[in-house]
């Protein structure tokens, strides 16, 4: 099989990592990737979003199978544009990806689709806003419509700053903000694979948004995750079975209802309430950093899964194959991250924090200029481990991360030990 990916995050280059090692993949390439994915597949230059491109690419290197990393080549409609070509794709049409392109959209399927999700207000003035953000009162959360990056959700206390955050948004053209009620409780990523029909879920992830330790500072990205939920297996069993028959399946049945299937990944995250699960909100595309752990831990050869999406034949699958053991995810960011990261430091030290048993370092804001590797963006690195347990797979992250050396880095100190130490808590549910 000959597969190209397309992006260049260290989410690339975990699939990329997957990919490479299936012994199913005779080719792998990358539009555009990284130096790190260069290790393992054969790069090439141009632009992931342009649909014309990327099927002449295909084409060009009689590619079977295109997987399409981030969102921004999605909402383009590179997945459109293949299907039309006749070239297998794994990822959703540009209709479909209105599902993370527009959140007053996904909450619309989701009203139809029946799903729990918090209760919303879409608003195109500030006055609207203003009257939503007081309906809902604090803690207010002010979600950007369209596509940010990660970067687009403010959950504060302080109404002026939620505001600002609406005002901001709605000066953009077209500019619409969705304001929701503040869902209490853990979050939970789960990734689902879907083929227009069948869904089939991984093995579920917690990240962490926020930029400093205890969930401090700006939204970010994603600063760390990892994976499996030991405390999630033990105070609510059937999540994942609940999420996919109440969530995942309704939804993707509903696209389907409208003639717009989706085929790909429905990203489903999740807020554990009192209530019961609530949807946050919905990605068409692997998590970041949320895959980095989850892949670490995937057994099965993941080329045939995606093309089997791809082909709409998941059914015919068997159960996806996980090892037992914990990974953890270290997200290390350039200085300045997210609000003005710094670039064009040298990164070293990777080697020596591959030396740490179990741990992979995997590139996103990277680059090479001069034979030297240098920071090119505000989530530089994931540090990813494997371990026996969670305590083993963090101290191994952890250990791997100070052997890192980049001007003025930083990272989290705290990704998974609350769930180490046996801190994390589902609500109880209400009658």
């Amino acid at each position: 099989m000959r597969v190209l990916l397309l992006g260049s995050g260290a989410r690339e280059h975990a699939l990329a990592r997957s990919l490479s090692a299936d012994a199913e993949v005779q080719a792998l390439l990358a539009l555009p990737g990284n130096p790190g994915i260069a290790q393992v597949a054969r790069c090439v230059a141009g632009d992931p979003t342009d649909p014309a491109a990327v099927v002449r690419l295909a084409r060009e290197e009689q590619v079977d199978l295109v997987v399409v990393g981030p969102e921004g080549p999605l909402v383009a409609g590179v997945a459109d544009a293949l299907t039309a070509a006749g070239i297998a794709c794994f990822g959703p049409t540009a209709p479909a990806a209105r599902l993370e392109g527009s959140k007053a959209f996904a909450k619309e399927v989701m009203a139809a689709a029946g799903v729990p999700t918090a209760a919303a207000h879409v608003c195109t003035t500030l006055e609207q806003a203003r009257a939503a953000l007081s309906a809902t009162g604090a803690p207010y959360v002010v979600k950007e419509d369209g596509l940010a990056a990660g970067k687009g959700v403010v959950v504060t206390g302080d109404l002026d700053v939620a505001l600002a955050h609406a005002a901001g948004c709605l000066s953009r053209p077209g500019g619409r903000v969705v304001v929701e009620d503040f869902l209490d409780g853990p979050e939970v990523s789960l990734f689902c694979l879907a083929d227009g029909r069948t869904v089939v879920p991984l093995a579920p992830a917690q990240d962490f948004k926020r930029a400093g330790d205890g969930d401090t500072g700006p939204n970010t990205g994603g600063m760390g995750a990892y994976s499996p939920l030991a405390w999630l297996d033990e105070q609510n069993p059937g999540l994942v079975d609940e999420v996919v028959a109440a969530v995942a399946l309704p939804t993707v049945r509903e696209m389907a209802r409208r003639g717009t299937p989706f085929t790909g990944v429905l990203y489903v995250g999740l807020a554990l309430t009192a209530a019961g699960p609530r949807v946050v909100e919905f990605n068409a595309r692997f998590g970041d950093p949320e895959t980095q752990s989850v892949l670490a831990r995937l057994r099965t050869p993941l080329a045939g899964v995606l093309l089997a999406a791809a082909q709409g034949r998941l059914a015919e699958l068997p159960p996806l194959d996980w090892s037992p053991d914990s990974s953890v995810t270290v997200v290390v960011a350039a200085d300045g991250y997210p609000v003005a990261p710094r670039t064009g430091d040298e990164v070293t030290g990777l080697a020596a924090a591959e030396e740490v048993d179990g741990v992979h370092v995997l590139q996103a804001g990277t680059a090479l200029r001069d034979g030297r590797l240098v920071s090119a963006g505000g989530r530089v690195l994931s540090v990813v481990s494997l371990g026996a347990d969670l305590a083993e797979a963090r101290s191994r992250a952890y250990a791997a991360a100070h052997r890192i050396h980049l001007q003025g880095f930083r990272f989290r100190g705290d990704i998974a030990r609350a769930a180490e130490q046996g801190g994390v808590h589902v609500p109880t549910r209400k009658a």
